[in-house]
């Protein structure tokens, strides 16, 4: 995938201090506010998982906001997976 439109889906797990600090419904905003489709949700580890599918260009900006989150959170990590876009997602949705 060389292109900023080529359609991506892309698997984020970050770790840190990101439960209870609105990542999730923040990431949600920001993924909205790109035409992303997917979901954040709670892992049971304490991290937040975001599934986004999209342009590649857009779901590189997701990454980059998911280093730093909103005010509150502490992001320590962030590990990326990258696939092929499956259109499974309607929109963008926290579970």
């Amino acid at each position: 995938m060389t292109g900023g439109d080529d359609a991506a889906r892309l698997r984020l797990i970050v770790a840190g201090r990101v439960q209870g600090v609105f990542f999730r419904a923040s990431a949600r905003t920001r993924a909205r506010s790109l035409g992303l489709r997917g979901y954040a949700r709670n892992l049971e580890d304490g991290a937040v998982e975001i599934v986004a599918e999209g342009r590649r260009a857009d779901l590189l900006a997701l990454a980059q906001w998911a280093r730093s989150g909103p005010p509150a959170a502490r992001v320590a990590e962030v590990r990326e997976e990258w696939g092929g876009k499956t259109g499974e997602f309607r929109d963008f949705a926290v579970r």
